[in-house]
């Protein structure tokens, strides 16, 4: 039986029939099928994947922190939530980053055309 919540989290992300037949067989998901149900966000060849993990985390660290921080965590509240009260929860989130330095350096960026400088705050 999977421990960490694997039942409950997989029957959410990939239907009750389909969770079922894995957890009481122990069957594995092809990487493949991963990608089509939308459990994972890529496939690479095996001897891809730390530089595309790698290229994926250069991506992100680029982005604003705050706002990378927050959006990771509204996402993540996404199942302990209901709808209406997740909408809520990521509207106080996305006001809350509007008043931040970091916005007003990516609007400024956005106007003149530059890149943003990131501070975190």
């Amino acid at each position: 039986m999977p421990g960490a919540g694997g039942t409950q989290r997989l029957t959410r992300a990939i239907g009750k029939s389909r969770a079922m037949e894995l957890v009481l067989t122990g069957k594995f998901m092809s990487a493949s099928e991963a990608f089509a149900r939308g459990l994972v966000s890529r496939v690479v060849p095996v001897e891809l994947h730390l530089d595309e993990a790698k290229n994926l985390a250069r991506e992100i660290a680029a982005k604003a922190p705050l706002a990378v921080r927050l959006a990771k965590e509204s996402v993540n509240k996404v199942f302990e939530m209901a709808l209406a009260e997740g909408l809520e929860y990521e509207r106080r989130l996305f006001y809350f980053l509007f008043a931040t330095e970091d916005q007003k350096e990516g609007m400024d960026a956005f106007v003149n055309k530059r890149k943003a400088e990131w501070k975190g705050k």
